[in-house]
């Protein structure tokens, strides 16, 4: 007896580092995000410098994302909100989020690194980094889009 369970034992190995393999993760819809293989693009919509990798999804239609958003140091994102919920969970750095119709930065609370924070469609919110680069993972179903209250709060709008 103690073969056979030593044969299954020895089957569900292999079969586990089968299923894990690259070329099957392709075949099953399995998706692998290491940071060094994140390709970043600029994210001119958040604000200057921020940079945004696309994990899964396409943000424009009404399918599942998943992103990650780095934010460089003193970065300021004015209040705005978001046609979707969006899921934030912080990587790295520390997040200053707050909600409200105003931007307060004595009101953003910091979060740290495996933080997260669910924040429902059309909730009015600001956010900031301060002295070090932060770096975000958002999720949720599209299409994902940023709507800032005041228009000159909008870095799409500022003239270079």
């Amino acid at each position: 007896m103690n073969t056979h369970k030593a044969v299954a034992v020895s089957l569900a190995l292999l079969s586990a580092a089968f299923l894990a393999s690259p070329a099957l993760a392709e075949d099953t819809g399995l998706i692998v995000a290491t940071p060094s293989a994140l390709k970043w693009a600029a994210a001119p919509a958040v604000g200057p410098g921020a940079m945004m990798a696309v994990i899964e999804g396409d943000l424009k239609t009404a399918e599942p994302f998943t992103l990650r958003l780095k934010l460089p140091a003193n970065t300021k994102i004015g209040v705005h909100t978001h046609p979707v919920t969006e899921r934030v969970t912080v990587i790295s750095g520390t997040f200053y989020f707050a909600t409200g119709d105003s931007f307060d930065p004595a009101q953003a609370k910091a979060y740290q690194p495996g933080d997260t924070l669910i924040i429902p469609a059309g909730v009015s919110m600001y956010a900031a980094s301060r002295d070090q680069e932060t770096v975000l993972q958002l999720h949720g179903t599209g299409p994902w889009g940023i709507n800032f209250r005041d228009p000159a709060d909008d870095p799409r709008n500022k003239k270079m």
